[in-house]
């Protein structure tokens, strides 16, 4: 090879010595970029995670700051109700109240005719007091007064004491209406008990009557009987009688007497002196 030929040679020969080098060069930095490429993203990703945090906390607290508004909306609606409801009448009240008290009177002594006479001047005259309104129960067990006595109870079962529901004749029989879930019928039942064992062999009859409603099974029903020493008539009905007395709530209780209802009301409210008359 002639000098002149070598001399035109030599850049490409520089050029190829120097490739690798440049290459190897080009390789790190690109390793380099996705490193930092890789490290900004995984950054940027948890800031974002922060950030959509933050965003959720404030919804919840927007949320709470509605239901905040709300109530004191509410709250002020109220106080502006009841600064604008009128005062209750005492005096008016009280006479409605010792009007209320003059109608128990009369029902513990059998005066129905004036129990429900009064009820109907509280009722009229009285109208829009609390007593007037808490009377309303009464006033319904008053309707059940002097109604003859029916001829179905709808029994499904007998607990004990079976084919004792003929109130047709002219028994007296005392009907208590109760759940054995009822605190107030737990109480009330026993006592039940002790007015049939004290005037059972002067005629009195008592049926307990329940539709095991809640929590009420047969099996409970029999442990409270068994517990108690209830020796009185028990069955399930299945809501003809309860229907029939106007029961709303329990404990309940009626009388029965010659075919038709002399009595309905809280058992809580029944005395000797009342079940004496009855006899």
């Amino acid at each position: 090879m002639n000098l002149s030929r070598m001399l035109l040679l030599a850049p490409a020969l520089a050029a190829l010595l120097v490739t690798p080098t440049l290459a190897v060069s080009s390789r790190e930095r690109v390793e380099k970029l996705e490193a930092r490429v890789n490290q900004l993203e995984s950054s940027l990703g948890e800031r974002l995670a922060a950030i959509e945090e933050k965003l959720a906390e404030l919804e919840t607290m927007n949320q709470r700051l509605a239901q905040l508004e709300r109530r004191v909306n509410q709250l002020q609606r109220a106080g502006n109700n009841a600064q604008q409801r009128p005062q209750v009448d005492q005096a008016r009240e009280q006479k409605a109240r010792a009007l209320y008290d003059e109608i128990t009177r009369d029902l513990s002594a059998g005066n129905t005719d004036a129990a429900r006479a009064r009820m109907q001047t509280l009722q009229r005259e009285y109208a829009g007091t609390r007593t007037a309104a808490a009377a309303r129960r009464l006033q319904t067990e008053l309707s059940v007064f002097g109604k003859p006595a029916p001829k179905d109870l709808g029994i499904e079962t007998w607990f004990q004491g079976e084919g004792t529901a003929d109130l047709s004749g002219d028994r007296p029989t005392l009907i208590v209406f109760w759940e054995v879930w009822c605190p107030h019928c737990r109480r009330e039942v026993p006592k039940i008990e002790a007015l049939y064992e004290k005037y059972r062999d002067r005629g009195l009859q008592v049926i307990g009557l329940t539709k095991l409603t809640r929590s009420a099974t047969a099996e409970k029903v029999q442990a409270f009987i068994k517990d108690n020493g209830l020796a009185y008539p028990i069955a399930k009905e299945n809501g003809t009688a309860s229907r029939y007395f106007q029961v709303s709530g329990i404990p309940a209780a009626a009388f029965v007497k010659d075919g038709k209802v002399i009595w309905r009301g809280h058992p809580a409210r029944i005395t000797e002196k009342m079940i004496e008359g009855w006899l």
